[in-house]
């Protein structure tokens, strides 16, 4: 509606940035060279330096050598952030400008990648077991998607605003600008670098790039006199005057937006602007206008990074003239703009935006947000579908009305769980359980876990009985505390904020101690043993053991099926014998009584293992092959996935390498198109042992190089770094064996001992001590491999 308005205290002249824009015009041509390849870049600078301003010169210099380019923007949303937001809207972009191709690259995945661009399918039609590989394969999906769409055309993918991204919108980019291989691809985002303070969530992500020889860094300074003097005569349309170049230069420290603002006021008249604080310079041309105007403002301001027309007439509540007179003024003004993705406004420099919104009074700022709340509530098609509870959940928090808000929080976090965004969804449940205790009875017993949890699951109903076990029917039962706490405890392990998934799991067993439940004690304390592990504390099987002490006697229930297909999994690793047997046997049963097939398919791929390793090969072989064919039949990904580790791996270590080899070949095709990234690295890594064996040294070498690349935590890297030192020691060369030995010790660490990793590295410091003639030290790691035992397997 107001699009054509301009805005005057925008330079049309671009100042500076020889050395910025031939950066990154090099790094568009290097992706547009035949096959491509992806470039990635980060662009910091302080608020109001001209990142915005490069990014725009830039998309629109990419537009004219024929690339698509699709630019999103972190939203800022109070202190809140929209999972996935900007990767969303750039997305959408991509799909406008190239929908078959789009379309074409996204075929058979649609449902997963919903998650990113809801027009694609529904992402509530399967919502599975939540596991490890959720996000991974979100990721690896996405990445592949771009990939492809970037075969025939050049895309610039730009994401603006890093600062205010999302856990999820992070871990995303930095798995893209780890794993993009090819395509003619620009991926690059820009930050505010003077917000990254020491606790700054983006800090960890930014010292992790550095270590990246692929990402580009672009740091932008503030411009000097000169410069100075070229944007303010832009401004002007004159040469200004060499004296109020030199006031505006001191005053402004070289800061284009500033340099903006004071050219602006002292245009127009305004001396405050040049003798007030910077703040004051950004409120003072906000104050100059229409009262109505200004309660606009106030208002664009708390409503979020972008406010859409129809939600802010709905919460101006003005006669619709005025408020498009009260918008014009604000845009003439050049303190609005037209948000150029959506019918709706935000503010032209995020500096202004957050000088209004500072001026606001506590009270104030509550009832605004009670007004977006209740506007939101009234017409839910005011926003995007996408956007809408975390919208709502953000507006009732800050209005501070905890009934309101914890419903919708709850919701919000239902949606982030949803998309995979477990960071979020981490947040939001923390948030939660901080207006727990302010919410009135009534409305917390209204609420249901089925309609908000998946993490712990409802206990079964004894036949014959109008309850559960311990009195709470699953059905009508009021959502609890420790509900929360399960599923937060879930999503923190699932984000790999492994630290609060521990802190709120042992807060659980506290309460449970005052108020036993030994149910959902043994299931907190399965969860205990998974974060221990991978925490690097110990090997988790003292947690295990006090959850098998639990469910000891109980009725058969998912929890404990659980229990015991866990127990049974570490025995394997761990412990192999009659006792893992005998858990996996009865994980089993207790998952078939209970319907839990998932952990029913889980157990019976340990019980196959276990069978082989007992010397009962062909009836071992056969369960573990009927497991991974059911696996693919349900489409139980995690199933599919580590059968095609477990079934070529005991096929190895029985000497069928050939099968074992043609098994993982087609594991690697399979994991891939499922997004398995973690299980594509086992496969990888597997694949190198069998090629070894076959003699097929030089495919072998890659393979375990392909493993190391691809895994992202330390077990399995043992695995490559062992079968690369094997083969150092097969083509002779000592020094390179005794390299890979020493790192695979530092992959392996001393808090989890397992037999199939610490054998074969024993065998590799035998072979190197037999080799140089060192007999005690091969006596010395003979001894200390037989005292530890050689278990089954």
């Amino acid at each position: 509606m107001l699009g054509a308005v301009e805005t005057r205290s925008v330079s049309p002249v671009f100042v500076g940035r020889t050395t910025e824009f031939g950066t990154l015009n090099d790094a568009l041509a290097r992706a547009a060279e035949d096959p491509g390849e992806p470039q990635a870049l980060l662009i910091g600078g302080e608020a109001g330096v001209g990142k915005t301003r490069l990014l725009e010169e830039f998309a629109a210099a990419a537009r004219r050598r024929g690339a698509v380019v699709a630019l999103g923007g972190c939203v800022e949303i109070g202190a809140d952030g929209l999972p996935f937001a900007p990767f969303s809207t750039a997305l959408r972009q991509l799909r406008r400008a190239l929908p078959a191709q789009l379309a074409a690259a996204a075929a058979g995945q649609e449902e997963e990648l919903a998650r990113l661009l809801p027009e694609l399918g529904t992402t509530a039609a399967r919502e599975a077991r939540r596991d490890e590989q959720d996000m991974a394969r979100l990721f690896e999906l996405t990445a592949r998607l771009l990939e492809r769409v970037a075969t025939e055309h050049t895309v610039v993918l730009a994401l603006e605003d890093l600062h205010w991204a999302d856990a999820s919108t992070r871990h995303l980019l930095a798995y893209l600008f780890r794993t993009l291989r090819t395509g003619r691809l620009v991926v690059l985002a820009t930050y505010r670098s003077d917000d990254i303070h020491r606790r700054h969530p983006l800090r960890p992500l930014l010292a992790e790039l550095d270590r990246l020889r692929t990402v580009r860094r672009i740091e932008l300074g503030r411009f000097n006199r000169e410069e100075v003097g070229r944007q303010i005569a832009g401004i002007l349309d004159r040469e200004p005057d060499p004296d109020h170049v030199d006031r505006i230069f001191e005053r402004s420290d070289g800061n284009a937006f500033f340099v903006e603002e004071l050219a602006v006021a002292a245009h127009e008249g305004c001396r405050t602007g040049l003798t007030d604080s910077l703040r004051d310079l950004l409120l003072v041309r906000v104050e100059q206008l229409p009262e109505s105007a200004q309660q606009v403002a106030r208002l664009v301001a708390e409503g979020g990074s972008t406010v859409e027309h129809r939600l802010l007439a709905a919460v101006a509540r003005l006669a619709e003239d005025d408020l498009i007179e009260a918008l014009r003024a604000g845009v003439n003004a050049g303190i609005l703009s037209p948000a150029p993705d959506r019918d709706g406004y935000r503010f032209r420099h995020s500096l202004v935006r957050e000088a209004v919104g500072d001026d606001l009074l506590p009270g104030e700022r509550s009832r605004i947000n009670r007004r977006y709340a209740e506007a939101l509530e009234a017409d839910p098609v005011l926003v995007p579908a996408d956007e809408r509870v975390t919208r709502l959940a953000s507006y009732w928090y800050h209005a501070h009305d905890a009934a309101k808000a914890l419903p919708a929080v709850l919701d919000a976090s239902v949606a982030a769980r949803r998309r995979h965004a477990y960071a979020e969804q981490l947040r939001l449940l923390e948030r939660a359980m901080e207006l727990w205790d302010a919410v009135p009875d009534d409305i917390r017993t209204a609420l249901r876990p089925a309609d908000y949890t998946k993490a712990y699951p409802p206990p079964p109903l004894p036949e014959g009985h109008g309850g559960t076990p311990g009195g709470r029917d699953p059905g009508t039962a009021p959502l609890r505390y420790l509900d929360l706490m399960a599923e937060a405890a879930v999503a923190g392990r699932l984000c790999g904020e492994r630290e609060r998934a521990m802190k709120i799991t042992k807060r659980a067993l506290c309460l449970l101690e005052e108020d036993p439940d030994p149910l959902r004690a043994a299931w907190f304390w399965e969860q205990r043993s998974r974060l221990t592990q991978s925490l690097a504390r110990g090997d988790g099987w003292a947690e295990l053991a006090t959850a098998q002490d639990l469910v000891r006697g109980l009725p058969p229930s998912e929890v404990h099926a659980a229990v015991l297909a866990s127990a049974a999994a570490w025995s394997m690793l761990h412990r192999p014998g009659p006792e893992a047997m005998a858990a996996a046997e009865r994980a089993v049963e207790y998952a078939r009584m209970v319907g839990a097939h998932d952990i029913e398919l889980h157990a019976r791929l340990t019980l196959g293992g276990l069978m082989v390793d007992a010397g009962d090969l062909e009836a071992g072989f056969a369960e573990m092959y009927r497991v991974k064919d059911r696996g693919m039949e349900l489409g139980v990904d995690m199933v599919v996935g580590r059968s095609h580790v477990n079934l070529p791996s005991v096929l190895e270590g029985v000497g069928r390498s050939q099968e074992a080899a043609e098994l993982l070949q087609e594991g690697i095709r399979i994991t891939r198109r499922l997004g398995l990234l973690d299980f594509e690295g086992w496969v990888w890594g597997n694949l190198a042992e069998s090629l070894h064996s076959l003699g097929r040294w030089d495919e072998a070498a890659e393979a375990a190089a392909n493993a190391q690349r691809l895994e992202q935590s330390a077990k399995p890297r043992v695995g490559g770094s062992v079968r690369l030192a094997h083969l150092a020691h097969d083509r002779g060369d000592l020094a390179e064996a005794a390299r890979r030995l020493a790192e695979a010790r530092t992959f392996f660490g001393t808090h989890d001992p397992m037999p199939q990793y610490a054998l074969p590295m024993v065998c590799v410091a035998l072979r190197s001590a037999a080799a140089e003639g060192r007999l005690p030290d091969a006596r010395a790691e003979l001894l200390t491999a037989l005292d530890a035992g050689l278990p089954p397997g």
